[in-house]
This record gives C-alpha cells, structure tokens and sequence, in this order.
C-alpha cells in the first residue's frame, strides 16, 4: 500500500523514534533480569531504573505536548483518527500509575514485583506497538517535514545538553553497528563527534543496569 506524503514535504525519518521504542523494550528486558537475579538493590540498576523513567518521562510528554496537538489540528474534522489520538493519550495516562507501582514494589521488596514488571512491559510495549503500527504512517500521511521537525526541536529543548548527554548514548547501548550508524545518521553531524570524544565515555562510566 503506498503513502501519500503531505503537499510539499518530503518522507520523514522515523529512525530516531523507533530506536527509541528499541531502547525502551530492551531496558524492560534488563529490568526483568535484575528482578529475576534479585539484584535491584544493585546500584547500577536502580540508576539504569531511574534513567528509563526519565526517558520515558520526556518522550511521552513531548509527544503530549507538541506531537498530538499538530495531528489534532491536521485532523480536527477526522472523528476516526481523533479517537486514535485520545487512545495514545489514554495509554500514556495508564503507564504513570503502573511505573508508581513498581517504584513501590521495589521500595518494599514486595513480592509482586516480577508480576508488576511484567504488566509493564505488556502495556508499554503493546502502547509502543500501537502507535508503530497505527500512528507513524499517519503522522507520515499528515505532517510536513517541518512538523517533525518541530517535534525533534522540542525533544531536543526538553532533553537540554546534560539529557542528550544521556540520551545518544543509552540509545546506542547494544545495538549493532548498522544501527548505531542509522541513528547517527539521522541526528546532527556533530552528535557522532561528541558522543565518541564525550558522551560514551560519561555513560560508560554510569555503568546503567551494571
């Protein structure tokens, strides 16, 4: 099925938010491992822990913020794409309680901590799915270039220079080559430089779920 790209604009490159949902389901599997092995009380997991809330934080209120707003004005006589719309949001709403959950879980060493984990990792990742399968193309059909790139800025203010810091370097954490260089490729050209000289030897350091 082919994609009818908005007048005057030009494809959009999803790179960065799929290896976003990447980064995001691979550190739901390094949580699931450290429940599983009993190690949360490991300090490189409790801040690979509170790293994944931060992330997840900026994306969804980012996207809460200026990436809905800009489809809700493209589709504001679409009642079927509207409703796809309230559902992101309805999704986002559902995983604040759930991250609350396991922070409590985790605080009180609470055996329900491995089930709490795994509804997390259900509802986020079937929410990350979703929007994958039914939002993206949309987004493709019915913002410009300019909008997307809106949102990239506004993602990039919100992270600020010590979260990008964080960012470009836990995106790449144990992803292949290939893929480390279709993410760079698509972020500014100075981003590669300063993640080699500056930011991976900072996370390195963090040791993140270590």
């Amino acid at each position: 099925m082919s994609v009818d790209f908005p007048l005057n604009s030009e494809p959009i490159d999803f790179t960065p938010m799929y290896a976003t949902h990447n980064a995001f389901r691979r550190d739901l599997g390094r949580l699931r491992e450290a429940v599983d092995a009993g190690r949360m009380d490991a300090p490189g997991v409790r801040a690979g822990w509170a790293n994944f809330k931060r992330q997840l934080d900026v994306h969804h209120s980012v996207e809460d913020a200026v990436l809905w707003p800009s489809l809700l004005r493209a589709m504001a006589d679409r009642p079927v794409e509207l409703a796809l719309i309230a559902d992101m949001q309805a999704e986002h709403a559902h995983l604040d309680p759930l991250l609350a959950v396991v922070d409590e879980a985790i605080a009180r060493r609470g055996a329900n901590l491995g089930a709490c984990v795994r509804e997390l990792t259900e509802v986020l990742g079937d929410h990350m799915q979703h929007e994958e399968v039914a939002v993206l193309p949309l987004i493709q059909q019915e913002l410009t270039a300019a909008d997307w790139a809106a949102f990239r800025s506004a993602m990039a203010r919100r992270q600020g220079p010590s979260g990008a810091a964080v960012y470009i370097p836990w995106i790449l954490d144990d992803v292949t080559p290939e893929e480390s260089r279709a993410f760079l490729g698509a972020m500014p050209a100075p981003v590669g430089i300063l993640n080699r000289v500056a930011f991976q030897p900072l996370y390195r350091r963090s040791r993140l779920w270590r």
